[in-house]
């Protein structure tokens, strides 16, 4: 049996958390991919106030959690005006947690390093792994659990706790927008930026922010059931360079971004297993104006691909293959869930190598349904939007082009996402060929 807790479970109940408190914002937010952005401060014509908290109940239900109950706390500018503290804490049957995170907070007040943290400690009844058992050998005619050919049903699940928490440094690069100053300032009108931005030629050197980002990340997961327990933790480093060129990072119309990262997990303190990981992700953004209906009109595309070098294939004496040095399921070239192929389940697929593409068609609406609404003033619900999505990519065991762009799992889906206190949140109906997913969390995909 393979410890195989899918950590990101407790991001989602993380995500539930401000969705109840701020309809949808949860502060799993950075958690987003790439786990960087320019750092800003919003100041809305709607509202002047440069601190904004909140607390709140909540409660939700899902087939894995069960019914949860629990109360959150988040607050904006308490000490610096880009600065975000919460946390959050829930119970209920055999679930429950505490998180409690820190965002953007500059270092002594110092003018270019940033510096974010969270944390999570949680207990689950279900945790669902696509993932074979630790030393099993799989046959070469039989698709490894988890493989871009694998079974649906070929998954591992059980009831464990998973612990987790990252820290993160950020550098803003003294070139391009950022050379005088680290920081953005947006003025916002009914949501959208009071002063049209003209977007300049890629440049990374006199237009867009540049950030260097050092991000070590840990995990710390227990498997049960009637057979035994199993344990095991990531102990990972990763480095990583953002360069953004978009007109407002939050909810781009127009411009670009780039991520490239390199991911490593030594073998060391708990973590059993060394890996390595390397990744580049791309994004651009076209304005279509506006129209009757709407008063925004958004092309945006994605894609991203990924490699794990380290990851290596043996075999024994009967022909039969056994996976090291390979990144677990829910990190390295992994697909499925909140942010890639949402409509397959979490980290349903995993192997050396990935390849996504995606295309989404976001309109802002012209109409507010809670804009005259007294007592929802608190969520600060500047706009709505709709967004229809395709998606497509693969898993491989190789780069080779011809792999790569073969057999690919696709998804359809419509979201509907809302800008509230200058934080856009989603809900994601996506319709794949395993069936149909929801998903709710915090910001763009992308």
């Amino acid at each position: 049996m393979k410890m195989v807790v899918n950590y990101y479970l407790v991001k989602i109940s993380v995500t539930l958390f401000l969705i109840n408190a701020l309809l949808v914002v949860t502060i799993s937010s950075a958690q987003a991919k790439p786990p960087s952005q320019v750092k800003y401060s919003v100041q809305r014509q709607e509202n002047t106030k440069m601190r904004e908290s909140l607390v709140l109940p909540y409660a939700f239900s899902t087939d894995d959690m069960g019914t949860v109950i629990g109360i959150g706390a988040m607050a904006t500018g308490l000490y610096q005006k880009q600065m975000t503290v919460g946390s959050t804490i829930y119970g209920g049957g055999e679930s429950k947690g505490l998180a409690l995170s820190l965002w953007d907070y500059r270092i002594l007040d110092s003018e270019r390093f940033f510096f974010s943290a969270i944390g999570m400690v949680g207990e689950f009844p279900l945790l669902r792994a696509y993932s074979p058992l630790p030393g099993e050998f799989s046959a070469p005619s039989s698709p490894r659990a988890g493989s871009n050919d694998s079974s649906f049903d070929d998954f591992i699940q059980a009831e464990g706790s998973s612990n987790w928490w990252d820290v993160k440094l950020e550098y803003v690069l003294p070139w391009g927008s950022a050379e005088k100053q680290s920081m953005a300032s947006y003025q916002l009108q009914g949501g959208l930026l009071k002063n049209e931005v003209q977007i300049a030629d890629w440049n990374p050197f006199k237009t867009g922010t540049s950030i260097l980002v050092a991000r070590q990340f840990n995990r710390y997961q227990q498997y049960r059931d009637e057979e035994g327990e199993l344990s095991g933790a990531v102990h990972g480093l990763e480095l990583g360079l953002l360069y953004d060129n978009t007109d407002f990072p939050v909810n781009p119309s127009q411009g670009s971004s780039q991520y490239i990262a390199f991911s490593y997990n030594p073998q060391w303190l708990e973590s059993k297993e060394q890996w390595t990981f390397v990744e580049m992700e791309a994004s651009k953004y076209f304005s279509l104006g506006a129209n009757s209906f709407a008063k925004q009109n958004i092309i945006a595309v994605n894609a991203w691909l990924g490699y794990s070098p380290s990851w290596q294939v043996s075999q024994n004496d009967a022909g039969n293959n056994l996976v090291t040095h390979n990144p677990p399921f829910l990190e390295g070239a992994t697909l499925g869930g909140m942010y890639r192929l949402r409509g397959f389940r979490q980290n349903r697929f995993h192997d050396k190598a990935v390849i996504y593409a995606t295309a989404e068609y976001r309109m802002t609406l012209d109409y507010n349904p809670i804009a005259n609404v007294r007592w929802l003033n608190f969520l600060h619900l500047d706009w709505l939007q709709t967004v229809f999505y395709l998606e497509g990519g693969r898993v491989s065991p190789t780069l080779h082009r011809d792999t790569l762009f073969s057999d690919w799992k696709t998804d359809v889906g419509v979201s509907l996402r809302a800008l509230t206190a200058g934080i856009v949140v989603r809900l994601d109906f996506t319709q794949s060929k395993e069936g149909t997913s929801t998903w709710l969390m915090v910001g763009h995909p992308f």
